[in-house]
């Protein structure tokens, strides 16, 4: 039974999954939650098994987005190999400019850090090049309210 349950889909996703379609006020039984576990978990294997197959024939050890859009219409569910695509598009064009930002990001921060490198190290000769100043601290005891200055 606790191998049965390593393969299935968490049923906590599955119940989530389902109360987002029903009606706020619905109830949804164990037995539903198990039966949707099992029927999910069973169309996932059933549509990767079928991409996998296709990949062992190419040699390719990979099972991408492409197999999965592949299987699915092999397997007749056309309307979802439809869907997947468009969404599989959507979500390469977005890690495309993801890449691109970060890429744009660690540009500008490397030019930043040249810049402070150069920055600092004018700063470090301007220091050494000047005269120390006496620095000036307020010592307070405890129980005296009154301060006491000293420099250093």
């Amino acid at each position: 039974m606790e191998d049965e349950q390593d393969r299935l889909l968490p049923i906590a996703n599955v119940g989530r999954i389902m109360k987002q379609i029903l009606p706020p006020t619905a109830k949804i039984s164990k037995e539903a939650k198990q039966t949707m576990q099992e029927c999910a978990t069973e169309f996932i294997s059933f549509v990767t098994g079928e991409a996998s197959d296709k990949c062992h024939k190419e040699n390719r050890k990979t099972v991408n987005g492409d197999d999965i859009c592949w299987a699915l219409s092999s397997l007749g569910f056309d309307n979802y190999s439809e869907a997947i695509i468009r969404y599989l598009h959507k979500y390469r064009e977005a890690e495309r400019e993801r890449a691109n930002q970060n890429k744009a990001t660690a540009s500008t921060q490397e030019k930043d850090e040249e810049e402070f490198n150069f920055k600092g190290t004018q700063v470090q000769q301007l220091q050494t090049e000047s005269t120390p100043t006496p620095s000036e601290f307020r010592i307070l005891e405890k129980g005296n309210s009154s301060s006491l200055k000293k420099r250093y």
